[in-house]
């Protein structure tokens, strides 16, 4: 259990929450730090250390409030919607993730670490200075994460007065605490970004998911209306996106904004069918029990079949050819969906360390082998949890249609489950069968065997940087990833 003095610290930080920062938020913290201290995840690595969430604990326990300053408007509604997702408990796994890699990375000496220059300005003590800084530039007076790179007059084309900047607050004494810790302004701020990106492709997906539930309460789309979760997810990413533009490093910029793209690839993979369509059933939409056929292209802007499709018919494609296939789409997707976010953080917040390039590489490699074990764990999970423990709708990838990892390890086993995942489970007594045939094949123990191999790739990843304790607190968050129950 976590120390009586680590609870003190904590309870003493969350007295700056903001005011929607609610006590879910601190108890979603506790909860993390316990479960990453239990002894089974110890044992697994070793660690002579008992508490390894206080190594973030402040930056953790101000994240609602930084995201706060970050995405605040002058619209009482919008601000509400925008913030729903982050009253609630939340896994906050990614920002997580982003600074104990930022604090291993630190471990590194400085003269390994000389990529680009490193910015560590205490962003709150420099005098504001005019002008635009180059991109690249290290931190001088006026160009931190929290300055603005055009004049406030034109970004809010009103007055500035009239609705203060939301965009440049210095946070409560975050910044010294950086400087002890070892985790740069940019990376902390990278950490905030990456979780508002999440949180709008989940308001997003609610919608397209038709959920009504999410992190043990109604979903936003529930709680508000379908057009207020998509423009709250619209702004919260173009929000994301001023962030992101004012770390002022250019391969930053494209890595992030490429998670963006990706989630929206995803999502459109996800949407059509995993594989096993002739050529008439792929120009046809199905969403929301509407089915509409693609118009036909003009020739003015290119377009072309999507590499992963093939054919249902036997004698065109064998059974062995069409699985393998469905595998590389369902990865791909899971990719980009999850992965992608996760790994280009990664390698963001290593570039932003001035790491050279095989260390960027690893740690990119460390969270795409993670996000691909997170997901793959998630599809496993919905057939596994209820809804209470899983909090969102369990059970819930059949019904809509979707082939993950365990039912197609049931297929390679029985080559007739393709005609139910051709057409998503959309007769009477498909999820039944379907069900009932990832038991038969033992489709979750398949499953878990692949998740295994990418959370085993993602810790050698990890053993590319120094012996430290943010390391071995990242080993037993990648461990938990396997092993947790919702």
């Amino acid at each position: 259990m976590i120390s009586g003095l680590f609870k003190k610290k904590l309870l003493l930080h969350s007295g700056r929450f903001a005011a929607y920062a609610t006590s879910n938020s601190f108890k979603t913290a506790i909860e993390a730090s316990e479960k990453l201290v239990s002894p089974r995840a110890a044992a697994a690595t070793k660690s002579k250390f008992q508490d390894p969430f206080s190594i973030v604990s402040h930056e953790m326990s101000n994240l609602a409030k930084s995201i706060a300053s970050l995405i605040g408007s002058g619209h009482p509604t919008l601000n509400r919607v925008s913030s729903y997702y982050f009253e609630a408990e939340g896994k906050n796994v990614r920002p997580l993730i982003v600074l104990l890699l930022s604090k291993a990375l630190s471990n590194i000496p400085l003269s390994e670490r000389q990529r680009i220059p490193i910015d560590e300005y205490d962003v709150t003590e420099q005098e504001h200075i005019k002008g635009t800084p180059k991109f690249g530039q290290a931190s001088i007076a006026g160009n931190s994460v929290d300055d603005s790179l055009s004049p406030l007059r034109i970004l809010h084309g009103i007055n500035p007065r009239i609705i203060l900047d939301p965009l440049s607050k210095p946070m409560d004494q975050l910044p010294q605490m950086d400087k002890m810790n070892g985790i740069l302004p940019k990376q902390r701020r990278l950490a905030e970004i990456v979780e508002m990106i999440h949180t709008a492709s989940l308001l997003h997906d609610d919608v397209i998911d038709l959920s009504d539930s999410r992190r043990g309460r109604p979903s936003g789309n529930i709680a508000f209306t379908n057009k207020m979760a998509v423009l709250a997810g619209d702004f919260l990413l173009g929000r994301a996106s001023v962030a992101i533009a004012r770390l002022r490093n250019p391969e930053v910029i494209e890595l992030l904004s490429t998670t963006i793209a990706n989630l929206v690839e995803g999502e459109f993979m996800q949407l059509k069918n995993t594989v096993l369509s002739n050529k008439e059933e792929n120009e046809i939409i199905n969403n929301d029990g509407d089915s509409k056929k693609v118009p036909k292209p003009t020739g003015k802007v290119p377009t072309k079949q999507h590499e992963y499709s093939v054919s249902n018919d036997s004698d065109l494609v064998d059974h062995e050819t069409n699985v393998q296939a469905a595998f590389e789409y369902y990865l791909h997707k899971t990719y980009l969906k999850t992965a992608s976010l996760m790994s280009k953080s990664c390698r963001a917040a290593a570039v932003l360390s001035g790491a050279q390039d095989n260390i960027i590489e690893n740690c990119y490699q460390f969270g795409r082998n993670l996000g691909l074990c997170f997901q793959i764990v998630d599809d496993m999970l919905d057939y596994t949890s209820s809804d209470t423990i899983f909090g969102k709708p369990s059970q819930a990838d059949l019904k809509l249609g979707l082939a993950t990892a365990p039912i197609l390890f049931a297929w390679k086993q029985d080559p007739a489950l393709g005609e139910l995942i051709a057409r998503k489970f959309k007769q009477k007594g498909d999820v039944e069968i379907a069900r009932n045939a990832v038991e038969k094949y033992r489709g979750l123990e398949q499953t878990k065997q692949m998740a295994t191999k990418y959370c085993m790739a993602a810790l050698e990843n990890l053993r590319q940087l120094p012996e430290s304790d943010a390391r071995s607190a990242l080993e037993l968050l990648t461990n938990s990833v396997l092993t947790r129950t919702k």
